[in-house]
């Protein structure tokens, strides 16, 4: 059998990791010879979004200790699973409807709006999987989970109900005062009307004015500034 002058990693990766797959190397339990349990939760990248050298180091990481466990004959689970990424999801999905010229968010209402996302995620939903998979990640991928899976007009294809999860660990969580809800400063985007988190604000620092306001207070005694110069 005469070889190739160059080897096609792409072919024989393809080849190599269907067969895995068929013969169920990669499912929790498989070949195990010991009671020993070992189980990694895939930290869930976006939905929407695509690989980035991080996922690729991270995941390797993972994949290591997770062959390692399963060639020790522990019986081994790597969970795999995506995050809705609520906020960049959304703005990936009106900047889409934009482009066709279809009406808003705000326009075409909740309800269809949610649609249109579901319909999304459906589209490229599977990428990030399929990139997974193509890093030769051993994950059970028969047991893919979604964050929002089981949620209010969640497809029915979508499996699972992690949505009522999350909602039940929380309020457990509040009721032994490991969070709180209250009226707090929150960073208020006035795009999509939601608050976000201090990761997903830019702080630019911008010439303006600083105000002070002299008023009575209850006792009729106020507080008088003195305005001062550069020079003091």
């Amino acid at each position: 059998m005469a070889l190739e002058k160059t080897f096609d990693t792409g072919t024989a990766e393809a080849r190599i990791y269907a067969a895995w797959e068929q013969a169920g190397c990669f499912k929790a339990g498989a070949n195990a010879t010991r009671d020993e349990t070992f189980t990694i939760m895939i930290p869930p990248p976006n939905v929407t979004g695509v690989l980035h050298m991080g996922h690729a180091f991270n995941n390797t990481l993972q994949d290591i200790l997770i062959r390692w466990k399963r060639m020790q004959g522990v019986d081994t689970l790597w969970q795999p699973g995506t995050d809705h990424a609520g906020i960049a999801t959304q703005m990936v999905v009106e900047r889409e409807l934009a482009k066709a010229g279809e009406p808003t968010r705000a326009e075409m209402g909740r309800q269809a709006f949610l649609a249109k996302v579901w319909e999304w995620k459906k589209q490229s939903g599977g990428t990030i999987i399929n990139q997974l998979k193509r890093l030769g990640a051993s994950c059970d991928w028969d047991r893919t989970a979604f964050t929002m899976s089981g949620a209010p007009n969640a497809p029915a294809d979508e499996d699972g109900n992690f949505h009522d999860a999350v909602i039940k660990v929380f309020v457990e969580m509040y009721k032994k005062g490991l969070i709180y809800r209250g009226k707090r400063l929150v960073n208020w985007d006035p795009h999509f009307e939601t608050a976000i988190s201090d990761l997903e604000v830019e702080n630019i620092e911008v010439a303006g004015h600083m105000w002070h306001f002299k008023y009575p207070l209850a006792d009729g005694q106020t507080y008088t500034y003195v305005e001062k110069d550069e020079d003091g």
